[in-house]
């Protein structure tokens, strides 16, 4: 410590940093970003004027194991943490804004003198801080500099999708197969190549809107990132992970990519139940019990790689986005965790690849399939067939509590035996009033009482709805009838 910044080379120095309980502030920053190389000269003087804190860098898109983990997807960014807990954030190029959080987190400068806006006026010289303000300036905002605005133009979106789908196989990379311009990009072109397949290639490095508004798109923050047929694979680690197990291969065969002289097709078909299994599969009656067993275990179930909150392919966060959007509850079997389970199922399913998607027991397929089905309104469809009903989600129960009366009241308790005494007083002007209302008692749901919390934005109960509609808390209610105007309030 004591001035200098650090340059982190893996997720495993940093967590060894974060570990040692002194306040850490971590810049997430790229070569090619003008704000980053300002914003790192303001981040080097505040290293010296907070000698107790770590000052870490991380070239964002040379560490994706750790630019994931913090979901990094534009630089500069800052992340700072006490006790090795994260605390606080900053995106963009804004000095005061860092330095101020610097300060809360690592101390003044000098004992007695109030943090903001810390050390910039004494340490930082004003042609940085001007050169910082120009760009924040240019940008509209504290943003990076020709960085895509949230919310990506039409064009743009269009022209991304146009990219993704000009060859089967897309990889987007840094520099060109011939010559790439960083190690991960090296390491997919050579797989790539090992498997034996054509693909098409973009330099990122070329165009910053294609950069930036990809990973937006993609919802992945690091490049290279490689694409099958319209659909995300994922960056180095998978592809290399995938190479290794053979599912690399399999994936290409079963989208129709020739490998090594191959354009074998799968044989399945959706909806046909095993995918064209033959009686005789070679499996053990104990595996293939096992495995029927699995597959009936949940009327949707999926097998795919990870779990739902952490699928370890792209193919897998598709499918699962897919049933979420279709509010589909459904229980899942990581096949990574069971070698037995997934050359089996391969096998019992006579389909190769992962995920497999299967209702009431029938295979529908792999991520292409459920995506066209979804697209064309056919898995709505099959899942009401088959008696799949949408889950109800936490929304969806709330606002059919808070719309199950015309004047709706959440307490502490019941309108006869009050928990509180705020819930109480609002019960007691409601019945002076004349005025009838359901109620839920908050205290015999947990659920319910935290979610009305954040679905209402108002912190504290009681809560009065009126035909839906969130009238408020203890004070409005009795501001209201000590007005006259409680009555006809609820009666508009």
């Amino acid at each position: 410590m004591g001035g200098s910044v650090k340059d982190v080379q893996s997720k495993a120095e940093l967590d060894s940093l974060l570990g040692g309980g002194a306040p850490v502030v971590l810049h997430f920053w790229a070569s090619w970003c003008e704000a980053s190389k300002h914003m790192d000269q303001v981040f080097s003087h505040l290293s010296t004027d907070f000698p107790h804190a770590h000052f870490l860098r991380v070239e964002a898109e040379e560490q994706p194991e750790i630019s994931e983990a913090y979901s990094i997807s534009a630089v500069p960014y800052f992340v700072l943490f006490k006790d090795g807990k994260t605390v606080d954030t900053l995106e963009g190029a804004d000095p005061s804004s860092l330095a101020n959080k610097v300060a809360k987190v690592a101390g003044s400068v000098n004992p007695g003198e109030p943090a903001a806006p810390a050390s910039l006026g004494m340490a930082a010289g004003s042609t940085i801080l001007e050169t910082v303000k120009e760009l924040a300036k240019e940008n509209g905002s504290s943003k990076v500099e020709n960085q895509v605005k949230p919310g990506l133009s039409d064009a743009l979106k269009k022209r991304l999708q146009q990219l993704i789908e000009s060859h089967p196989i897309m990889l987007f990379m840094k520099g060109n197969p011939g010559e790439p311009k960083c190690g991960f990009s090296q390491k997919v072109v050579d797989i790539l190549n090992k498997e034996k397949v054509k693909f098409g290639s973009f330099d990122i490095l070329a165009d910053n809107e294609v950069r930036e508004g990809l990973k937006k798109i993609s919802n992945w923050p690091t490049y290279p990132q490689v694409y099958c047929k319209g659909d995300l694979l994922g960056g180095c680690d998978i592809v290399i992970a995938m190479h290794e197990s053979g599912e690399l291969q399999e994936i290409f065969r079963d989208h129709g990519i020739d490998t090594n002289g191959s354009n074998e097709k799968k044989v399945g078909e959706p909806g046909t139940g095993k995918g064209g299994i033959v009686e005789s599969s070679g499996l053990s009656s104990t595996l293939s019990s096992k495995i029927e067993s699995l597959i009936n275990s949940s009327p949707v179930m999926l097998f795919m790689k990870g779990n739902p909150d952490e699928p370890k392919c792209g193919f897998s966060r598709k499918v699962v986005e897919i049933l979420g959007t279709e509010k589909v509850d459904f229980e899942s079997f990581d096949i990574l965790s069971d070698e037995e389970v997934r050359q089996g199922l391969k096998v019992y399913s006579n389909w190769s690849s992962y995920p497999q998607l299967y209702i009431k027991g029938e295979l529908v397929g792999g991520s292409d399939i459920v995506l066209e089905m979804q697209k064309s309104g056919e898995l709505k469809k099959v899942l009401a067939e088959k008696g799949v009903v949408q889950k109800e989600t936490l929304e969806d129960r709330l606002q059919k509590l808070i719309s199950s009366s015309s004047v709706m009241l959440f307490i502490k308790g019941t309108p006869d035996a009050p928990r509180c005494g705020f819930s109480s007083k609002v019960v007691n002007a409601l019945r002076e009033e004349g005025v009838s209302f359901g109620s839920f008692d908050i205290l015999a749901d947990e659920e319910v009482r935290q979610g009305l919390k954040a679905f209402s934005n108002w912190p504290t109960f009681p809560q009065l709805y009126y035909k839906g509609e969130l009238i408020g808390g203890c004070d409005i209610v009795l501001e209201l009838r000590n007005n006259g105007e409680l009555k006809s309030t609820l009666s508009e």
